[in-house]
């Protein structure tokens, strides 16, 4: 309920600011808009304001559009022809169609404005120990080390590392970083992005630092149990919070990874641990429940460890800045993210990433539902990504979408006449065409990660 909720939300403040920009526009050019309509089919509920506009909400909560005045859609009365959209100016009318995607743009600005402003809770750019053979690795980084720049370019959070180690990766450009260990000791490393194809390179673009072998750090667990769930087989084996694991099938344990490591690695294997309780040792035999993760089969047993939430506290932080900054960092954040949408776009196209990157509604509406329940915060993060990549691709140059019509303006400018109702119907077939593929390319990715990871 919280996903479907969280989904629809999104799609009604997106579509309310897009058709709005339209909307404002069209009136401040003098076009009457006959209905503003919140969902696509049949009229539910409406109002008519005294401007003669039509405020609806209709059946279908998929979208949403502006009707304005127009002699090509029917016939106007010539007292109103002066109001109609086709008679405005080629300036008017694409300002009225650019409208849509900046307010999205906009919206975007003001989210990432709102959340500069409040504060961004932050994961400190701490590394673990590299994998191993991994570009990190051989490199030189260390665990422990506080990445503090990546090509020149400042890190504050773990999440600046991601993005910017993902805009690397997806460029196949080397990562140039910069960290400073515990005490005080600056190093500049080369980590070389491997040039892979097919499944390792979908991978790596879908976990770009796990990819790299940069792993957050995480302070050494002491190999006892914290919570089991009810169903696990921890819990079916009577094991408890507090137990501690001395030995696995004879290997002592000494961390809570080693645990980890030796459970999944034994999935369907009877493994006999020694643990220590109340001072005494006991010994269990269990077996690792067998689970798919990633394409491999791993064991688990339905336990975490037991943490000391203020050794962890150390780890996160917030950081805070004052209006003009955040406004700074909002501008330069919808920017970035805007550009790189297209990079995304044209890399899809070309083949150079994976069509995998492509993510339908269903994926928005878990997204959507996840960043809800983690607080406001995230689902105001959440909204700002989305109106991003809305905006984007309705500027795309495809029929049908806002650029699209831009096109046919364009065209109109050069050669000092409007597209023929021809070409448009033929463009109008050409776009449905292009949408209808990038929908089924977007929902067989959202089945595929819903069923088959």
């Amino acid at each position: 309920m919280t996903t479907l909720l969280a989904f629809f939300f999104t799609l009604a403040i997106l579509i309310v600011f897009h058709e709005f920009g339209h909307f404002w526009v069209a009136r401040r050019m003098g076009v009457k808009v006959l209905r503003f309509s919140v969902g696509f089919g049949q009229v539910v509920a409406s109002h008519r304001d005294r401007h003669g506009t039509e405020w609806a909400l209709s059946a279908i909560p998929l979208g949403g559009y502006v009707k304005m005045l127009d002699e090509r859609e029917g016939e106007v009365p010539t007292e109103q022809l002066d109001q109609a959209f086709n008679r405005k100016s080629l300036v008017a009318r694409a300002a009225i169609v650019v409208a849509g995607p900046l307010a999205n743009f906009l919206l975007a600005i003001l989210l990432f404005w709102g959340l500069f402003l409040h504060g961004v809770p932050i994961l400190k750019p701490i590394v673990g120990e590299p994998t191993a053979n991994s570009p990190a690795q051989l490199a030189g980084v260390h665990g422990g080390e506080t990445v503090t720049r990546i090509n020149g370019e400042p890190i504050a959070s773990w999440q600046d590392l991601h993005w910017l180690a993902l805009k690397q990766v997806l460029r196949g450009d080397a990562l140039r970083i910069e960290t400073v260990d515990r005490r005080g000791y600056i190093a500049l490393r080369t980590l070389a992005v491997p040039e892979i194809d097919g499944e390792k390179k979908n991978a790596m673009e879908q976990a770009p630092l796990k990819a790299l072998g940069l792993v957050r750090y995480l302070p050494p667990l002491a190999p006892v149990l914290g919570q089991l769930l009810p169903d696990g087989v921890a819990a079916q084996v009577g094991l408890r919070g507090g137990d501690r694991i001395v030995t696995i099938d004879g290997n002592a344990m000494t961390t809570w990874e080693q645990v980890v490591e030796a459970i999944r690695h034994s999935p369907g294997r009877s493994l006999r641990l020694s643990l220590e309780r109340a001072g005494q040792r006991q010994e269990v035999v269990l077996t690792p429940a067998a689970v798919r993760e990633g394409g491999t089969t791993i064991g688990r047993i339905g336990a975490g460890p037991r943490v000391d939430p203020e050794v962890f506290a150390t780890l996160h932080g917030t950081a805070h800045y004052g209006p003009l900054q955040a406004m700074r960092h909002a501008l330069a954040r919808t920017w970035e993210l805007s550009a790189f949408s297209l990079e995304m776009l044209g890399r899809m196209i070309t083949g150079q990433a994976s069509l995998k990157n492509l993510s339908g509604p269903l994926t928005i509406a878990d997204y959507a539902g996840q960043s809800a329940e983690s607080g406001v915060s995230s689902f105001a993060a959440f909204l700002a990504l989305v109106s991003v990549s809305l905006g984007v691709l309705n500027l795309l140059p495809v029929p049908l979408l806002d650029g699209g019509h831009l096109l046919y303006y364009f065209a109109e400018f050069l050669t000092g006449r409007p597209v023929s109702e021809r070409i448009q119907e033929i463009g109008q077939k050409i776009g449905m065409g292009l949408l209808g593929l990038l929908m089924f390319f977007a929902l067989y990715n959202d089945l595929s990660r819903l069923f088959f990871q």
